[in-house]
């Protein structure tokens, strides 16, 4: 419950109160789940990473938020038409970021969370880009940035998931599960960049 509390005063972030209903059913969600390898252990391995990282979240915020910094061609996502960085627009994105961080360690994969995956994938497209804030920056983010952007999220985690002491085994169990968890929701997200009869 101190978790929900939390999200409330988060611009932008509506959970569980979106407009957009994704067109994929619970059935599709079972078929990727199935497909990524996700088992009962690695939900208890993704509970125990939201513990872990709950007070981390800023840490790793700064190290995803240097990355893209560091990369002109990311940078251009949060930026002005004209190549100028949009601060308030970083801002703004910068606390729902943290919220995905433990929403995808704690939240259950049912219908609330599937439809706000089609919501946060919509943001990203010419659809929804730009909209939640009321910025005017470079759109859309395309596909390719997307699915190669698995990597530095799910491979800096690791320093993070290892810092509260537990074992390297159970520090591996937590890192496999987030990068399940990771590459399912790209898999999502990926649907409204695809052809209807190839989503």
């Amino acid at each position: 419950m101190a978790t929900q509390q939390k999200t409330i005063d988060i611009a932008g972030y509506d959970y569980g109160h979106t407009a957009t209903r994704s067109p994929m059913t619970e059935e599709d969600l079972d078929h990727l789940l199935q497909t990524v390898m996700f088992t009962d252990d690695d939900r208890a391995a993704l509970r125990t990473a939201g513990d872990v990282l709950e007070d981390q979240t800023d840490k790793v915020l700064d190290v995803w938020y240097g990355f893209v910094a560091d990369h002109p061609h990311l940078m251009t996502y949060f930026s002005t038409p004209g190549g100028e960085p949009i601060q308030r627009y970083l801002d703004r994105v910068r606390p729902r970021f943290k919220q995905w961080i433990l929403d995808t360690c704690r939240r259950p994969f049912d219908r609330a969370w599937l439809d706000y995956q089609e919501e946060i994938a919509l943001r990203h497209t010419v659809d929804k880009k730009n909209v939640t804030d009321g910025v005017d920056s470079t759109t859309p983010i395309p596909l390719r940035y997307m699915v190669a952007f698995i990597y530095p999220i799910t491979a800096t985690m690791r320093d993070f998931l290892a810092a509260k002491g537990h074992s390297a085994e159970q520090v591996e169990k937590m890192q496999q599960a987030w990068f399940k968890a990771v590459t399912l929701q790209m898999a999502l997200w990926s649907r409204p960049y695809a052809r209807e009869n190839h989503a």
